[in-house]
């Protein structure tokens, strides 16, 4: 309401979520469903170079690499509308993070969803959460029976960090019934054959460090 006042500035960025709907009491803007699928993907950091449009963007790297896109993502616009489209940003759900950082992140994904779909670009949701105090904010805004995405690489190595991966990926697909998921990192039959076998269309995509270390072996 005060970006009309004379010398304000959006230091909120409320221009992402013009003409949002929200879910939840935190109001996490909503996004449109998608149910297409991805062939390729490719980092953010690196789309930003590249001349292969005929691909996705996703964010699954170091915060330091897209912080950017929150800051200023009008000076990205037009690179990402030349791409397929766009998983969105993967901004850290740390168990250990205060929780009012976690859902600060959650709402910083849905937000720039909102306004890349607003500005024509196809947006599939990616689904972080760190702990079950956020299990039920990352769904927040997302529609059920569409393409959703989640992230392994690093999820899953450590015992500890795969109970929390498979508590929270069982709470996401049981709650958005998804048709297909994408997976960015391992996707082991030991965690994702269960969703397989209900019909979901499991997509894996290597991370660049499962990609490295094959180069190195081969």
């Amino acid at each position: 309401m005060n970006s009309t006042r004379n010398g304000c500035k959006d230091v909120f960025h409320a221009f992402l979520v013009k003409n949002a709907t929200y879910d939840s009491n935190l109001e996490i803007p909503c996004l449109a469903r998608e149910t297409q699928k991805p062939m390729k993907l490719i980092a953010f950091s690196k789309a930003i170079r590249s001349t292969d449009f005929d691909t996705w963007i996703h964010f699954y790297e170091d915060d330091v690499a897209f912080e950017r896109i929150w800051t200023t993502p009008n000076k990205y616009l037009p690179i990402i509308k030349k791409f397929r489209g766009v998983i969105t940003p993967d901004f850290s759900v740390y168990r250990d993070m205060p929780l009012v950082m976690q859902q600060w992140n959650i709402y910083r994904s849905r937000a720039i969803g909102h306004w890349l779909q607003e500005n024509g670009v196809t947006v599939i949701p990616n689904i972080r959460f760190g702990d079950e105090r956020t299990y039920e904010l990352s769904c927040a805004g997302i529609q059920k029976h569409g393409t959703i995405a989640v992230g392994s690489h690093g999820c899953i190595k450590l015992l500890s960090d795969r109970n929390y991966f498979v508590s929270g990926l069982k709470y996401v697909v049981d709650r958005l019934e998804p048709s297909t998921l994408v997976v960015y990192g391992a996707a082991p039959d030991k965690i994702f054959a269960p969703y397989r076998e209900k019909g979901i269309d499991v997509l894996q995509f290597d991370s660049d460090f499962m990609k490295s270390r094959k180069a190195v072996s081969a």
